[in-house]
């Protein structure tokens, strides 16, 4: 096992009462990339794949000890798998991705819909008003939890904090299955941030780019604060 660590830097002794899991990354980018090197250092068992195949890995695998693994493998009897690729390349992702996933698999979503910038116009979204990731989910035939979407890639090794620090970060979190939230938020507190709860899938437009809480670096009540204030318009930069 690994040791567990805040900020890279000092040391804490596991916490009680959470389980060791297998986790499957699918997108190695930024995001990917640094809950790969959080969730190794918290002991997890981490396999991450991208879409140029585990021979492209090497560089992440030794200095993480995550398993390079292909886009087919990723999900193999894990626990929680973590889809954090462009959304324009979700419909491409293999179909059965997640048939051999532990049974109550917790997918985490971190995608978001950049119409003009990168994924073109996605008419679900646009014309049927779906969230984002209401569409991802139907894209893989499996619900998602919603998280870590507007988190600054490396505040996720430069921001984590032990619970009850005063400066400890909240991340919002939305999902329709209360028992793969549960997971999902237990997780984000293991590596060194607080959660609040942002509803079903159908109210994750709450956390969407160019709302309120998007990429905001506050705890609980702003957070809170930020996800109630958040107009359900969707801003013009992010329409296609």
């Amino acid at each position: 096992m690994r040791p567990r660590s805040w900020c890279g830097h000092q040391e804490h002794p596991p916490r009680k009462g959470l389980s060791l899991m297998k986790i499957g990354i699918i997108g190695a980018g930024n995001i990917g990339g640094n809950l790969t090197r959080r969730l190794t250092a918290v002991g997890h068992d981490v396999s991450v794949a991208n879409s140029r195949g585990p021979q492209t890995l090497g560089a992440l695998a030794e200095e993480t000890g995550a398993t390079p693994v292909t886009v087919e493998q990723a999900a193999q009897d894990a626990d929680v798998v973590i889809v954090t690729i462009p959304l324009k390349a979700v419909p491409n992702l293999p179909d059965g991705i997640l048939d051999g996933a532990a049974e109550g698999v917790a997918v985490i979503d971190t995608g978001n819909y950049y119409p003009q910038q990168r994924d073109g116009r996605i008419a679900g979204i646009e014309d049927d008003g779906l969230t984002e990731s209401r569409w991802t989910a139907q894209q893989i035939g499996h619900t998602v939890i919603k998280a870590f979407n507007g988190t600054y890639a490396q505040d996720i090794l430069d921001r984590a904090r032990p619970a009850g620090a005063p400066d400890r970060m909240a991340l919002p979190v939305a999902g329709d299955a209360a028992a793969a939230k549960r997971r999902v938020r237990d997780l984000i507190d293991e590596i060194g941030f607080d959660t609040v709860d942002a509803g079903g899938l159908d109210d994750s437009w709450r956390q969407q780019p160019g709302t309120p809480v998007y990429g905001l670096q506050e705890g609980l009540d702003a957070v809170t604060k930020a996800l109630a204030e958040a107009p359900p318009e969707r801003q013009a930069d992010f329409r296609g």
